[in-house]
């Protein structure tokens, strides 16, 4: 073993922060209301308590507990490790664990402990630990670390994670000890006394298990012993002498002590390899599996059963017995087995000395009795048999035993191996590393089991593994290598320290050390450092001489480990004797402080350091013999950052005991009690360490004036200002007197280049200078003097480092100070020149030069790497940027990291070379290393400049800012590199902001300022704040303070979105204010003197009807303005805003109520509106809300009154997609009750859910409600007429675009179907034939005349006949029975109905043909060429015309108003001849109806793209028909007219708002507001429907949606406008009302709302969009300010 190494001299330093310490927990606990306080768990009966804790049983863990153990405490301490990066944020963390509770706190110097978790548990805790589990994540290798706290009490384990999740793991056994390792968990089994009546010879049970996570099954450990004789055989660890001691994550290390032998042994814990586990489970492939084999396992299970159960608390013996007979039975009836298998034992015991001398049985059985999944009543749960599981009890020798297989009793197991079991595979393996040495020296009793194992390293970054040996008070100290191959460890030496208690200091890398005599010793390694001196503690072997003046304590001698003990054993007695200090206690006292006495009040006897604990970092307790602990820190090496860069330079290039001498040194005198204060470390360390290299400091005069604070450049005074800019004589004067002339003119500071001789540089020196007395001569004797240049050499690379943080500026100045001194002293010209120009004030303030001995020059070891020619690293960079070549430049690793990263970064893109940073760096860096020798670095740079490849630019660009953050440089670190160096990385920053790749870290994006890239990525906190398409951002609106705003069921659109598209004005409010109809609306009537109370009550309630018109119409506008806005709360109702029907009367506010009875109010008025209320409420919920069939049928309204709005939520539900949610059992639930509007909601909104994916479960339920559908012979069933409408749509809806046959036959028929006898099918029979145009419309959507398979139902033929007239024709298929019989009511004849057939049959053409410009359906639809025709069609019909010929001939559609007129034909735009017989009103309706119908197709043809043309056109023609409304309503012409007019007009405006869909446009508002006003009696409700949906679309969902132009989107768009809307709330003669909300799927998100990377809030931005290029425009580019609507993006480029 080698020897401890001593510092020459008995120096001291002085402990800070002295505090006494108590655990933070007691405290705590003090206060706990205890498990044992609380009654309630009396009261509770044990087994109700326990259930949940899958305790075994019960009776053992809740026996009395002694009070004595009751109070048992333990903590233990740990620098604190959050979130936080550790630099900040420095905190300790306390675990500490008494009787049930758990208390885990946090506190540091600057902020008192605070709980962070308490635990209280039912049954005493018997261990508390820390310990982190790994969870496979995803798919992949990579590993989640949880933190955890473990509480072990004696049947289970309770694991509580940082994140909140809580485990608790049954025990299968006792535990002796757990133990927390890089893996998870490692428990230690308790060996009970029947263990070995139990077990079958030979057969020891595993004694080490794991468990890797709480929810993992408890595994026994495997071990590989570095046995030679056994070729190292894997095993279970079964051997009940070895005990653990001590485990580590990093390395991941375990360390065990046998108890026989009396020896320490260091393993590595990793996982199992497949091999090692296949050995010990001795899988099938191997031929074994002799009887012997099977038998001995067969015992292995019952016994390991036996055991748990008898281990378990709550066990009893008897049950443990229940395989008794079995197993006497066969150890009775085989003494052969057991004799063979001894001997073979023995054999094994005797070859191995070196490991443990046990059997390592690798055998063992299904441990299924610890599996969690049991439950916990269960101790001993069933096993499934050994049959696979046939292990063999020892490897199968060449020498075999084949006697054995003939044994007579080869039968005997199948008896007892009946049952199947499966063996538990171990997890992690243990594989022996190295054992202590057994000398001869050593006797058996003498060594004992280490109390204290911890690692520690020294100041020169050697590792040692510590064990404290108590009874020998001696501190082993095994020193180990770590391989390259991590898991490989090697240990070289063993050292002895006497030493009574032992702690590490992590972060100074020192370790105290309490020696027997009581005093305290800093140790770094091996290396004795110096005493500690703690203020106002004496340690016992202080004596007099201590306190003398000189300190001439001689150093104890030095014990060879040989007569270590005995030395040791002979003071032991010391402890137990009063100190012999006190005698003394007086004059020690006054020689320290003896005000810190008088704060602690201390017992008579001087307490003394007793033992040590809780180290953290730097921070260690004290425990005194008085029992009380104090807490004191060991200073650091050094505060400065310049002082440790130094120190570690230093350490890099000198020899390790070099190294270790300066550093041990340097701790001594900055460390010395009373030592120097923060500012003097630099100007301490310079003394010292030029002192080290043998200079005189007190006769230098610059380190001379260190000490005295001598500012060290001497500033020039500065001129007095001029008046007169030009120069005069006295600069001249002024410059010539200057320092640096006077300085310059006497040395010349490069004689004769870099060749000069070294004799004329003497010579040039000392010319300079005063001759050199000898005084200023340098001692050779001193320590560091043979290595001055390498020390020079490094310390100049640090300067070099230094110049390349801007931050560090400062401190380079201080460094130049010693480097010029060293290079002038080392001579070396270059160097001094170097520092000179870049710090050209410290020429002056240095003019000594101290003599080095031309003898002792040769003693100096010149290292090959310091040349003449001195490294510069700004020159070496803009040598690079020029283009020249390059010698690698010299750096120290780990120091020199800026140069480094410059350096390469250079490399890689100014020079291009791809391989810099990883094959290349040679070429470019040269490493330093201590005792280098002369290397060749000549061919190196040759062979460089033969590569010379210039790559892309951009290619490196990128390459070098993924390099340089895998560096972890930030823009923090770019900021303080000086601006010219920074250029090149800058540039290369820019470039990849401008083009960014999708797959960079985040780390990345920071770097180049692209932070937006990342929030895109992660979904940062916005909700769904993809800054594409504006879905819902999740901001919250502000509060508004009137309570009734919040009603009306707009307050969640986003102001912050909002507010910026739509910065100038109100116009999100004043929508509000028009669409809102939770508040009375105002009644004003003036009473005229002859008009009586009674009559003014009544016309005011008149009034009243005709703005109600009005306020019912609104919800269908609000509907859309809200569009998928909010996210409703799961545990919340949707909040419905009321729809009020009442007003007030000015002046007096008085109350109009419809209810008073005073005038007829038409029967349901309100169903239909109530239902539009609760779809515009359904619709502000966003699609991707969360939202399930418990919270839709939570919705459901208690009163029988709100179902019809009940019913529009639902449908709302569907149209945003979530309907899909609804269990199908809620569905036929609400279809049962046959509440006609639920139905009606329901099936759109379920066949809205499922557009387009023929889905047959939804089919059956649409076709129950569609006799045509149902089977000729099934029951009739009485569908209302309104929901055989909706559940038309809905086939339409589900088999969209499908064209599937059957569908499209049944509802070609249908729109033709004729009345039947009795009343059905006679009333409303306009909406179900246009339901059924519009469905087949749908189904065979754009499919033109590709319609496959369905050639032989002449679809256009047919429809063409519904459309014109004519004959019926048979009907075809399933129906011709249901229509034998005429009606009785109407009178057809056999000609088909046009009136109620056109539109259908007209729409479906056009959706069939929709944009297929097949001009000769579209001249079908060209409007009569003759008079004599147009008088026998309807103008409505010519609107319907006009619309399908213009959507088929999508193409021609031209946004100007010539188009518009050109539908127009010929003979309605000539001039009239006066004498024919003209009805000129005819011709006035049919141009209104065909300019209107051509007005929608343009509107569609251009929905959502804010065309300027189109609607320029639209807005044009609006304003001439309100002209000539204005002009009619004067001239007081019929009603009829003026409602063709307002119908036309309507129309208009929603052509216009669908072009302008989501762009708020002003004009178009005003023309809605204008509309709002009008609420005479002709505007009825169906115009007032009409107009606030134009103002819907017009602010789609808040601006954020606008409508597409795909062919699904203009289907539901004609469902929805279709353009003859109801004449009062509950028409649906000629379109179902609720089909009006289908414009919602038309609706797309195309808002792109750019959001602030910093603040999270959406900004302006500009954008550049490119249209590709059509026939009618070339590509164009526009810029857009987001937030905007963008362009459909098909029309875009990319």
């Amino acid at each position: 073993m080698s020897e401890v190494v001593y510092e020459e001299t008995a120096t001291m330093i002085a402990a800070g922060e002295l505090q006494s310490f108590v655990p933070f927990g007691r405290e705590h606990c003090r206060n706990h209301p205890n498990a044992f306080n609380l009654q309630l768990r009396e009261l509770q009966p044990a087994s109700e308590l326990w259930a949940s804790d899958g305790a075994a049983g019960l009776v053992g863990s809740l026996q009395e507990v002694s009070l004595q153990e009751r109070e048992r405490e333990f903590w233990q301490l740990r620098k604190g490790c959050k979130g936080v990066k550790e630099e900040n944020v420095e905190f300790e963390e306390e675990l500490y664990a008494a009787g049930n509770v758990v208390v885990w706190s946090q506190g540091s110097r600057a902020q008192a402990s605070s709980v962070y978790k308490a635990f209280t548990v039912d049954s005493p805790v018997q261990q508390a630990l820390w310990c982190n589990f790994g969870v496979p994540h995803n798919k992949k290798d990579e590993e989640e670390v949880e933190h955890t706290v473990c509480i072990v009490q004696s049947s289970c384990v309770n694991v509580h994670t940082v994140t909140g999740k809580d485990f608790i793991s049954p025990l299968p056994f006792q535990v002796s000890n757990v133990w927390a390792t890089k893996f998870g968990l490692l428990m230690e089994r308790k060996n009970t006394a029947n263990d070995a009546q139990l077990s079958p010879p030979g057969e020891p049970l595993p004694t080490v298990f794991s468990m890797l996570h709480p929810l993992d099954e408890i595994a026994p450990v495997v071990c590989k012993p570095a046995g030679q004789f056994e070729g190292s055989r894997v095993q279970y660890v079964s051997d009940s002498t070895m005990k653990l001691v001590f485990t580590c994550c990093q390395p991941s290390i375990v360390v065990s002590y046998d108890t026989v032998q009396g020896i320490h042994s260091v393993w590595a814990l990793r996982k199992v390899t497949h091999d090692e586990r296949s050995t010990v489970l001795r899988c099938p492939a191997e031929p074994v599996g002799t009887p012997l084999s099977l038998m001995a396992s067969g015992f292995l299970t019952s016994h390991l059963r036996n055991i748990s159960r008898l281990d378990s608390p709550g066990g009893s013996g008897a049950t443990g017995h229940g395989l008794g007979t079995g197993t006497s039975g066969i150890g009775s009836s085989s003494p052969l087995h057991y004799s063979a298998l001894h001997s073979h034992q023995s054999r094994i015991v005797t070859s191995s000395p070196g490991i443990h001398s046990r059997v390592h049985s690798p055998s063992i059985s299904n441990m299924a009795a610890l599996s969690r999944a049991h439950s916990p009543g269960m101790a001993a749960p069933s096993f499934s048999g050994v049959a696979r599981f046939n292990t063999s009890l020892h490897s199968p020798s060449p020498r075999g035993h084949h006697g054995l297989l003939a044994s007579p009793n080869s039968t005997v197991n199948e008896t007892v191996l009946v049952p199947e079991m499966e063996p538990i595979i171990p997890d992690l393996c243990m594989e022996q590393l190295w054992s202590e040495a057994v000398t001869a020296g050593f006797h058996r009793e003498m060594s004992s089991q280490a109390s204290k194992v911890f690692l520690t390293s020294d100041l020169c970054e050697n590792h040692y593994l510590c064990f404290l040996v108590e009874s020998h008070q001696q501190l082993r100290c095994v020193k180990f290598i770590e391989n390259n191959d991590t898991s490989q460890l090697i240990f070289p030496s063993v050292t002895t320290i006497p030493a009574k208690d032992a702690e590490p200091l992590q972060n100074i890398d020192a370790m105290l050390v309490l020696e027997a005599c009581g005093s305290l010793v800093l140790y770094t390694g091996i290396t004795r450092v110096s005493k500690v001196f703690v203020p106002g503690l004496l340690s016992p072997s202080f004596s007099l001489t201590n306190h003398l003046p000189h300190r001439s304590t001689p150093v104890e001698t030095v014990s060879t480990p040989a007569n270590a003990g005995s030395r040791h054993l002979q003071r032991l007695d010391e402890d137990a004797m009063p100190s012999p200090v006190t005698g003394l206690r007086g004059p020690n006292i006054k020689h320290h402080e003896a005000s810190f006495l008088e704060d602690y009040a201390f017992p008579q006897a001087t307490p003394y350091i007793h033992a040590l604990r809780d180290p953290v970092c730097n921070r260690v307790t004290l425990e005194l013999s008085s029992g009380m602990m104090l807490r004191i820190s060991v200073p650091e090496i050094a505060t400065s950052e310049l002082v440790r860069k130094c120190l570690e330079a230093i350490r890099v290039i000198l020899p390790k005991e070099a190294a270790m001498k300066v550093l041990v040194k340097w701790y001594n005198i900055y460390n010395a009690p009373g030592g120097p204060s923060a500012h003097a470390e630099w100007s301490l360390f310079v003394t010292c360490f030029m002192t080290l290299m043998g200079y005189n400091t007190e006769r230098l005069t610059w380190t001379r004036n260190l000490h005295f604070e001598v500012p060290l450049s001497p500033v020039i005074a500065a001129k007095k200002a001029r008046p007169s800019d030009g120069g005069s004589d006295e600069d001249w004067d002024y410059l010539m007197g200057s320092h640096y002339h006077r300085q310059m003119n006497f040395q010349p500071v490069d004689s004769s280049g870099i060749n000069s001789t070294l004799a004329s540089e003497t010579e040039g020196l000392s010319s300079a200078s005063s001759p050199p007395s000898p005084s200023l001569k340098l001692d050779s004797s001193a320590p560091l003097f043979p290595h001055i240049p390498a020390l020079f050499y490094v310390l100049h690379l640090l300067y070099q480092e230094l110049q390349l943080d801007e931050l560090q500026r400062a401190r380079a100045s201080s460094l130049v100070c010693l480097l010029q001194q060293l290079a002038r002293d080392l001579q070396l010209e270059e160097y001094v020149d170097l520092y000179w120009r870049d710090y050209p004030s410290i020429i002056s303030g240095f003019t000594e030069s101290c003599f080095i001995d031309q003898a002792l020059i040769a003693q100096m070891q010149r290292p090959s790497f310091l040349r003449s020619e001195p490294p510069c690293v700004f020159s070496w960079l803009s040598r690079c940027l020029r283009g020249e070549e390059n010698p690698p430049f010299p750096y120290l690793p780990g120091i020199c990291q800026r140069t480094r990263l410059l350096v390469l970064s250079y490399a890689l893109y100014v020079i291009g070379d791809e391989n810099a940073t990883s094959t290349d760096v040679s070429k470019y860096l040269a490493k330093l290393s201590a005792g280098q020798k002369s290397c060749a670095t000549e061919p190196q740079i040759r062979r460089q400049s033969s590569v010379k490849v210039k790559f892309s630019s951009e290619n490196l660009a990128e390459q070098l800012v993924v390099w340089l953050t895998s560096q972890g440089f930030t823009l923090k670190d770019l900021e303080s590199v000086p601006f010219g160096v920074a250029l090149p990385i800058r540039e290369a920053i820019y470039r990849c902001r401008e083009q960014p790749c999708s797959d960079w870290s985040e780390e990345v994006c920071l770097l180049i300022g692209r932070q937006d890239l990342t929030k895109q990525a992660h979904k940062m906190t916005l909700a769904k704040s993809k800054p594409s398409v504006g879905s819902g951002l999740s901001l919250e609106p502000p509060a508004t303070t009137e309570a009734d705003e919040e009603e009306d069921g707009m307050s969640d659109i986003i102001q912050e979105v909002t507010g910026l598209i739509w910065s100038q004005d109100l116009r999100v409010q004043e929508v509000r204010r028009l669409l809102q109809s939770s508040r009375p609306v105002r009644v004003s009537v003036v009473q005229l003197p002859e008009v009586s109370d009674h009559e003014y009550i009544e016309e005011k309630e008149n009034k009243l009807l005709q703005l109600c018109q009005r306020t019912m119409a609104l919800p269908v506008g609000r509907g859309l303005f809200t569009l998928f806005s909010y996210h409703p709360v799961p545990t919340e109702p949707l909040p419905v805003p009321k729809l009020n029907l009442t007003g007030r009367a000015p002046p007096r506010n008085t109350v109009v109520d419809l209810n008073s009875g005073n005038i007829d109010v038409p029967p349901n008025m309100t169903s239909w509106p109530s239902f539009h209320n609760g779809v515009a409420a359904g619709l502000k919920i966003a699609p991707a809300s969360q939202v399930d069939s418990a919270w839709i049928a939570y919705n459901k309204p208690k009163s029988p009154e709100l179902a019809n709005e009940y019913a529009g939520f639902l449908m709302a539900l569907g149209l945003n997609g979530h309907l899909t949610k609804l269990a199908t059992l809620n569905i036929h639930d609400y279809l049962t009750k046959g509440h006609e509007m639920t139905s009606i909601g329901l099936l759109l909104g379920v066949s809205s859910a499922k557009l387009g994916t023929m889905d047959m479960s939804i089919t059956r339920l649409l076709s129950i409600h569609i006799p045509a559908l149902l089977p000729p012979t099934s029951t009739e069933l009485d569908v209302p007429h309104n929901v055989q409408v909706a559940a038309v749509i809905g086939i339409g809806l589900v088999y969209q675009g499908t064209g599937h046959r059957h569908n499209a036959e049944v509802l070609l028929s249908e729109i033709g179907r004729p009345p039947g006898p009795e009343m059905e099918y006679c009333t409303d029979r306009e909406s179900y034939s246009l339901a059924a145009g519009l469905a087949l419309g749908m189904v065979c959507l754009g499919h033109g005349s590709n319609l496959i398979g369905m050639t032989d139902l002449n679809v256009p033929e047919q429809l063409y006949q519904y459309m014109v007239g004519g004959h019926r024709r048979a009907q075809a298929g399933a129906n011709r029975e249901r229509h034998k019989s005429p009606s009785y009511q109407i009178k057809e004849g056999d000609t088909i109905n046009v009136d109620v057939t056109c539109p259908g049959a007209t729409l479906a053409l056009a959706m069939i043909y929709l944009k297929t410009n097949n001009r000769s359906i579209a001249d079908w639809l060209k409007p009569p060429d003759t008079l004599f025709l147009l008088d026998f069609i309807k103008p409505e019909f010519l609107l319907l015309r006009t619309l399908a010929r213009c959507i088929i001939m999508w193409d021609e559609i031209l946004p100007n108003t010539n188009w518009v007129k050109s539908n127009i034909p010929q003979i309605m735009r000539g001039t009239f001849d006066p004498s024919e017989d003209i009805n000129m009103e005819t011709m006035a309706q049919a141009q209104d109806y065909i300019t209107a119908g051509a007005c929608l197709a343009l509107g569609l043809r251009f929905a959502g793209s804010a065309n300027s043309d189109a609607f320029d056109c639209l807005f044009n023609l609006a304003r001439t028909q309100m002209t000539i409304i204005s002009v009619a309503g004067t001239a007081a012409v019929g009603a009829h007219t003026f409602y063709n007019l307002q119908t036309c007009l309507s129309m208009i405006l929603l052509a216009m708002s669908m072009v302008m869909s989501g762009t708020g446009n002003l004009k178009v508002l005003q023309i809605c507001r204008f509309f709002h006003k009008r609420t005479g009696g002709e505007m009825n409700y169906g115009f007032h429907m009409a107009h606030h949906m134009a103002l819907g679309l017009l602010f789609l969902g808040g601006g954020r949606y606008t409508l597409s132009t795909s062919n699904s989107a203009i289907a539901a768009l004609l469902c929805a406008l279709y353009p003859h809307f109801p004449a009062h709330s509950t028409d649906n003669r000629y379109h179902l009302q609720a089909l009006r909300h289908l414009a919602v799927l038309a609706a797309e998100p195309r808002l792109l709302v750019p959001v602030d990377v910093d603040s999270l809030k959406p900004c302006y931005a500009l954008l550049e969009v490119t249209y590709k290029e059509t026939k009618w425009y070339d590509e164009t580019t526009v810029e857009l300010m987001a937030p905007t609507l963008l362009p459909e993006l098909h029309l875009l480029n990319g």
